[in-house]
């Protein structure tokens, strides 16, 4: 490390106090012709330095593409439903804003497009940016070496620093990480050590690995006996790595543990060995359950509590209210992450129907139990949190099929509205999941209508009225709303429509996009009609199994005579 140079900018007191980093004046050297990505190790603090710095930016900066400054506003209120953050309505004028996780997908596209047309000159953000988002800058500056808590690793390091100057875009790029003293040295051994090494996860994560992997291999047919199963095993990674991942067990035993726990759980079976047979040609078969969990992509880990919530739920489903179907469907990988607000928790319980009571009695949780924890008392009675967290988590994607608002449900919770949106959007990939686990078992068919339903709510989250015209290409949520006041109600409607019309009376819709929307919607109505034209003929299709059917010509004339 070496002395470089001095920063050539004057620090009042306050500013000192406000910035000891010397953010302002590392990035001012850059913005607002050149891009800046400041990296933040969390959520709270990009926001903070986003709204530091633009106390302490020169007014100038609010001239800097005025104009496409305030049309990205609007754009972000009218994707919003008229919302906006308040610190983005502080920070989009200066050029800046803020970057995480906590946005929505929409919020997220608006502002990257933002800032690769140079509108946006600094974005503030968590390490989520590294990665996956093809945003360059001419400077990135590390706030500190952390990620979180945890000290910086160095395919993070290079991650974000690769921001900086990318080939083909820029001639120039730097980087520049802030440190406190105490972790000098460390950093010292982080810019100057190797990458860390590659490894296989395909046993860290055990269920979500190995036998995920064994379970499609057979479901798919791929290899269905030990032999073949081993011989596939030492062509991934960690067959490669095998001796240096797990040193205690051959790969052999590992397959043969592996295989056995697919059996215990009663996903696998084994077919009968025959005395000449050797123990690894046997063959082994997808039971009912396993196809179940293979055809709905189920992680093995909540195979088996998913079918003991589906079966116990068919002794009492709630059908007067969405609340107990949506609690089935609720993803088990994002109970861990909850938190639940207790008061918040409490007053949603203490407006729940007598219907919805009866749901969280079934679940074993009662609003005594929210009440003691809302106000802080003593609890002896063992109430399983699992089932607690995942139930508020249920509160939460009801009220957002009831009032349709991303927003106003992040506010009622106290929940991050990006959180919020990634729920929704969880518990509609989980509930297609669970129908087509139930689809394979026919104890579970009753279930089939309504998580066809449900997963379309979840998947629009819209007013009812506006889910057919939402399957259409290119509309969404926005657009919807103006089609169906247009009085254009239904798929038939918009593949009737004429696209001249249609930009007439729908604002900002350009020709392209009205000529996409009516052949989209065509092209859809045509499908529909298929799939109920084969519908039809199966239902007047005489079985093959019917007494004295003797050939084809049989069946003709069966179907003549009911005039098809």
């Amino acid at each position: 490390m070496t002395f470089s140079r001095l920063l050539n900018y004057k620090y009042s007191d306050a500013l000192k106090k406000m910035d000891p980093d010397h953010l302002v004046a590392l990035v001012t050297e850059v913005i607002p012709n050149y891009s800046c990505i400041v990296f933040c190790p969390s959520k709270k603090n990009c926001e903070n330095v986003a709204e530091m710095l633009c106390k302490f930016l020169s007014k100038d900066y609010l001239k800097h593409k005025e104009k496409e400054k305030c049309e990205l506003i609007k754009s972000l209120k009218s994707s919003t439903s008229g919302h906006l953050c308040p610190v983005l309505k502080c920070t989009i004028p200066f050029g800046v804003a803020y970057h995480h996780s906590g946005l929505t997908s929409d919020e997220r596209k608006l502002l990257e497009e933002a800032y690769s047309a140079g509108i946006l000159c600094l974005f503030t953000c968590t390490s989520t940016l590294a990665a996956g988002v093809n945003l360059p800058a001419r400077r990135v500056i590390l706030r500190a070496p952390y990620v979180a808590k945890e000290f910086i690793k160095r395919n993070q390091y290079k991650q974000m620093t690769g921001r900086a100057g990318r080939a083909g875009i820029d001639s120039i790029g730097e980087s520049i990480l802030i440190l406190q003293e105490k972790d000098k040295q460390q950093v010292l051994e982080l810019i100057n050590g190797p990458l860390e090494n590659c490894y296989s996860h395909l046993v860290q994560e055990f269920t979500k690995g190995i036998q995920s992997l064994f379970l499609s291999l057979v479901g798919l047919k791929i290899a269905t006996n030990l032999c073949d199963i081993y011989q596939f095993m030492k062509g991934t990674l960690f067959g490669v790595q095998q001796k240096i991942l797990l040193k205690e067990k051959s790969l052999w035993e590992i397959t043969v543990e592996s295989l056995q726990y697919l059996i215990e759980k009663g996903l696998l079976q084994k077919d009968t060995i025959h005395n000449s047979e050797e123990e690894s040609q046997c063959n082994f078969h997808i039971t009912k359950l396993g196809r179940a969990s293979f055809k709905g992509t189920i992680d093995l880990a909540y195979c088996n509590i998913l079918y003991r919530d589906l079966k116990k739920g068919l002794e009492g489903l709630v059908l007067e209210s969405l609340l107990h179907l949506i609690y089935l469907t609720t993803p088990y990988d994002l109970v861990p992450q909850c938190d639940p607000d207790w008061m918040v928790y409490f007053r949603q319980f203490s407006q729940l129907s007598v219907a919805e009571q009866n749901v969280a009695t079934l679940l074993g949780v009662s609003e005594s139990f929210i009440g003691k924890k809302a106000s802080g008392q003593a609890i002896r009675k063992k109430v399983d949190k699992d089932i607690v967290n995942r139930l508020y988590l249920s509160f939460v994607l009801y009220s957002l099929l009831k009032e349709t608002n991303i927003w106003s449900v992040s506010e009622k919770f106290n929940m991050p509205r990006g959180y919020v949106q990634n729920l929704l959007t969880g518990a509609a990939s989980f509930s297609s999941c669970v129908l087509h686990f139930c689809e394979e078992l026919e104890e579970f068919w009753v279930y089939k209508a309504l998580l066809v339903e449900l997963t379309k709510k979840l998947t629009y989250c819209v007013q009812a009225e506006l889910i057919p015209l939402m399957e259409v290409t290119g509309v969404l949520e926005g657009r919807a709303k103006q089609l169906y006041n247009a009085g254009y109600k239904t798929l038939v409607h918009l593949a009737n429509a004429n696209p001249e019309v249609l930009i007439r009376t729908i604002d900002h819709l350009s020709r392209r996009q009205a000529k996409q929307i009516v052949s989209s919607a065509k092209m859809l109505l045509h499908e529909k009609a298929e799939a109920l034209q084969e519908e039809a003929e199966e239902l007047l299709r005489l079985p093959a199994d019917f007494p004295g059917v003797l050939d084809s010509s049989s069946t003709i004339r069966h179907e003549a005579s009911l005039g098809t």
